[in-house]
Order: structure tokens, then C-alpha cells, then sequence
């Protein structure tokens, strides 16, 4: 079991966006890993950590496809949200600063695609110095074999790889 001290600690959710939830995705469809990234949230919350919620804009477009905004409940979960446009949540964006804002030291992070979305983030998030907890089973990809090497060869390079089963949080007196 792992830990997490809400103090130190934000949620992050990339991507959890109706476009790409309905996209056929593996190793589980999106609307399993939205179920399981609101677990997460609400577990978050419930324990006094920020929720944090980044989600793509294509530049360079006149008007975003249909589906951009974030799925509704992640919207109503997130304390703040981050719109990027490139693959990773930090580059031309203030999610550093918020972060920083919320005194944030560990990342859990989930969301859509393992391989893109969520380890382009991660990456730049150790080079932050952010310690980070990834949640398996709140992530998925377009391919299983994408999945399984971000989850299996990458992200474990970064961080902890975890079920939401497999995480705590600290409860303060």
C-alpha cells in the first residue's frame, strides 16, 4: 500500500476528454478509466488534495473539434484545469505554478493516452522534481501494446506504477 500525504500531494488527470474517451481504446475503454480517475478524484478530495485536470487544445484552429472540453464530472472535480497544446501538460503553460501554488511534491497521475498525454507529462514532471505515482488502471491507450510499454518500460522509470486499490491517504489530526 502507498501512502500519499494530501499536504504534498495533487491528482492529476490529462485528457479526460469525451473525444478521446470515445475513442476504441485498450487495454480498457475510456469509460472505465473515467470511472476509475473519478475514484481517484473523489478520494483526493475527500482527503483535502488538489485535483488538477489539463486537457488539449489544437493550435492554430479556428474552432476545437467537438468533445474538447473536459467530461463533465472531471470538470466538476478539478480545482483548477490546464489547457495545453502540445503533447505534455508543461510546456507554455502555468502548470508548474499551480502546482507550486498547492504546495504539490508528488503527482499521481492518470488519464488518456498512457503513452502520449500522460508520459510526455511525466517526463517533464521529473524534470520538475516531482515525484510521481502513476495509476494503472485509470490510464489507457489506443493500442494494449502501447499501454503495456508506457506502464510496463517507461512510466516505471519515473515513478511508482499502481492500481487506485494500491493507494492511500494519509489522514491528518
Amino acid at each position: 500500500m502507498t501512502v500519499l500525504d494530501p499536504r504534498r500531494t495533487a491528482v492529476v488527470l490529462v485528457d479526460l476528454m469525451p473525444r478521446l474517451l470515445g475513442l476504441e481504446l485498450e487495454p480498457r475503454p475510456g469509460t472505465a478509466v473515467l470511472d476509475t480517475a473519478l475514484a481517484l478524484a473523489e478520494g483526493a478530495r475527500s482527503a483535502g488534495a488538489p485535483v488538477v485536470a489539463i486537457r488539449v487544445e489544437r493550435p492554430n484552429v479556428d474552432e476545437q473539434p467537438p468533445g474538447s472540453e473536459l467530461a463533465e464530472p472531471i470538470a466538476k472535480a478539478a480545482d483548477a484545469v490546464v489547457v495545453k497544446r502540445s503533447i505534455g501538460g508543461f510546456y507554455g503553460t502555468d502548470f508548474d505554478a499551480v502546482l507550486r501554488g498547492h504546495g504539490a511534491e508528488t503527482l499521481v497521475m492518470a488519464g488518456i493516452m498512457s503513452n502520449l498525454g500522460v508520459e510526455s507529462t511525466a517526463r517533464a514532471a521529473s524534470d520538475h522534481g516531482y515525484e510521481l505515482v502513476f495509476v494503472e488502471d485509470a490510464m489507457s491507450a489506443l493500442s494494449s501494446a502501447e499501454h503495456e510499454a508506457a506502464i510496463g518500460l517507461n512510466l516505471p522509470r519515473f515513478g511508482e506504477v499502481a492500481r487506485l486499490s494500491d493507494l492511500g491517504w494519509r489522514t491528518t489530526a
